[in-house]
């Protein structure tokens, strides 16, 4: 199995990062940002902020202003949305950052 995990390039026990991701239920973009992080391994938090105003005030203070779902947190550090995450695969990143501990 860990042969199959490194030619998938999912290595769950080098995760240990803290992730955070601000949803939607129904958002597509969200349930495939969680998607991708669940096919890591990645064990996230999830906000799910559907309707709460409050809590998407609190998100857009911490991602720069940006006020659309998902936004997502690596070690406290804003990495975007979904198009983020996923340009951060192609450009072999997102390893590198799951595998940082929580300082």
């Amino acid at each position: 199995m860990n042969l199959i995990n490194k030619l998938l390039g999912r290595h769950p026990e080098q995760n240990k990062a803290k992730v955070e991701i601000y949803t939607w239920q129904t958002c597509p973009f969200c349930i495939r940002a969680k998607l991708l992080l669940q096919w890591k391994g990645v064990t996230f938090t999830e906000y799910k902020i559907d309707g709460d105003e409050a809590a998407r005030e609190k998100m857009a203070q911490r991602a720069n202003g940006r006020r659309s779902v998902p936004q997502i947190f690596i070690n406290e550090q804003h990495i975007g949305g979904c198009d983020d995450l996923h340009e951060l695969v192609l450009q072999h990143k997102l390893d590198g950052l799951l595998a940082e501990s929580v300082t």
